[in-house]
């Protein structure tokens, strides 16, 4: 049996900002009763000879793999450009400073 109590079940709500009825503090205690009983259980399992995983089954790359192409120029990407200078984008000041 594990130290879940209504009192702390209120605590949390509390530091939550939730408000509970007692209906729902009664059926959270059971809950989260029973939640923190199954993490002991499994704490009980993990022994050091067990390596960690971070997935039960191994993930493979889905990406597909890059090939080279051809690029833009700098003309055709400054075509659309609302304003440009010396071969770049022109963009106004962000942080005060004049430029």
């Amino acid at each position: 049996m594990s130290e879940i109590t209504p009192e702390l079940v209120r605590h949390l709500g509390v530091l939550a900002r939730i408000q509970l009825t007692d209906d729902e503090v009664q059926t959270l205690t059971g809950q989260l009763d029973v939640i923190v009983d199954n993490i002991a259980k499994v704490s009980q399992v993990a022994t050091p000879d067990v390596p960690a995983t971070s997935h039960p089954v191994p993930l493979e790359n889905v990406f597909r793999p890059d090939e080279a192409a051809d690029t833009l120029t700098r003309d055709q990407v400054l075509q659309n450009a609302p304003d440009s200078a010396d071969g770049r984008f022109r963009v106004t000041a962000i942080l005060g400073e004049e430029q």
